[in-house]
């Protein structure tokens, strides 16, 4: 739950640095000066790129979420249990020796989606952040695939 907070209130100060920034854009453009309406135009882009980020990653979550939320309701999740430490981070080692088992199980079957969320609740536990996330894009996009096949 605390990392819900922590969304929406990243959430809503993103919305209001655009919401501020997009209102400098407009007293900048409408200067008529050519470095006003250059630093207008480059602000203009900026909140774009910002919004953009915020609805993938806001996207992202809630697809993964609703995955998770599937796995649990077929029994699928793992049923591993790793210790953590103090900090709530999990023993790494112990996460390591549980990974092959997730990768083979990808490795015997790349077109299942549960194989592929599993693989990244592994990379996650291991502390690979970033090819947990891969993994499971890869389980959305295959679930994707067999909900429209």
């Amino acid at each position: 739950m605390s990392a819900r907070i922590g969304v929406a209130v990243m959430a809503v100060l993103l919305a209001l640095y655009i919401l501020l920034v997009g209102q400098r854009a407009v007293l900048l453009l409408m200067t008529g000066e050519p470095i006003g309406v250059a630093m207008g135009v480059a602000l203009v882009v900026l909140p774009v790129i910002g919004a953009w980020g915020l609805w993938r990653e806001l996207s992202f979550g809630l697809r993964a979420e609703r995955l998770g939320k599937r796995l649990e309701g077929e029994g699928g999740l793992p049923a591993d249990e790793v210790d953590v430490r103090a900090s709530g981070r999990p023993i790494r080692e112990q996460a390591d020796a549980l990974f092959p088992a997730y990768r083979a199980e990808v490795e015997a079957h790349p077109d299942d989606w549960r194989a592929w969320y599993r693989l990244g609740l592994a990379y996650d536990g291991a502390g690979d952040r970033t090819r947990a996330r891969q993994a499971v894009r890869k389980a959305i996009t295959l679930e994707a695939d067999a909900r429209r096949g």
